[in-house]
């Protein structure tokens, strides 16, 4: 899958022009260390002093999911860009398999690939952190943050875009969020899905929304399919409505 045009506008004036400077300090190329290699990342810079980093999980790689796939790209411009209010710095990675990020891709161990990512901000930036994802990136995230033996105190807070039960079969779990672990965090957490969601009919998210510990919060976006296409807009305003609430 080919870069969103807007990243690589901003690598090609990084590395062809002397305005690129500018671009250069506000997108940058970044490697981290995972559990099965290197991973591949951008890091779009955010505001000084700005009191969260943020981080953002793309789809299922055997579908073609990327750093540069468009609703993590329309995300990521809510939490970092000066028009919606935040500013925050975002780091996006290609799990393990995905572009130049080393290993292959294994389907069920990639939480540890957001565990090394969220490692990787705290030691940058020392702040906590707000963890989005989508699709597969959404079920990773939550199984990363709320899905091992310590609900992971670093995050501030979690949106889970297109949260996925069953693709292709592939099933999801998601028992582990009603675990007295996660309850007892108090971690603020948004579901954002489309109410004609081809992966996840909204009885299925329901389910899964309604044993999930509080803080949470279900929204559907009227209209909208899996990949909130011809919705975009509509999904970062809904977006950018949580998170008002949880950064600013």
């Amino acid at each position: 899958m080919d870069p969103e045009p807007s990243d690589n506008a901003e690598l090609s004036r990084k590395a062809h022009s002397k305005k690129g400077q500018n671009a250069a300090r506000s997108l940058h190329s970044v490697s981290i260390a995972g559990p099965a290699g290197n991973l591949e990342g951008l890091l779009n810079e955010g505001a000084s002093g700005a009191p969260y980093a943020a981080l953002v999980c793309h789809p299922h790689p055997m579908g073609g999911g990327t750093m540069h796939n468009k609703v993590v790209y329309h995300a990521m411009q809510v939490i970092n860009r000066a028009p919606w209010g935040f500013e925050l710095p975002v780091l996006r990675f290609n799990f393990r398999g995905v572009g130049l990020s080393e290993g292959q891709c294994d389907g069920r161990a990639e939480f540890e690939d957001v565990l090394a990512a969220l490692d990787w901000l705290e030691q940058e930036f020392a702040r906590p952190i707000v963890l989005a994802g989508f699709s597969f990136g959404a079920a990773m995230a939550l199984k990363a943050c709320c899905g091992v033996e310590v609900v992971d105190r670093r995050v501030h807070a979690i949106a889970a875009l297109g949260l996925p039960v069953g693709v292709r079969g592939r099933a999801y779990e998601y028992s582990f969020l009603d675990d007295p672990r996660v309850e007892s965090a108090n971690l603020p957490k948004l579901f954002l899905s489309g109410s004609r969601d081809e992966f996840t009919p909204p009885e299925l998210l329901e389910r899964v929304v309604a044993q999930a510990a509080e803080p949470k919060q279900l929204i559907f976006i009227p209209g909208a399919d899996h990949f909130f296409t011809n919705q975009l807009t509509a999904m970062q305003q809904a977006f950018a409505g949580w998170l008002k609430e949880r950064a600013t």
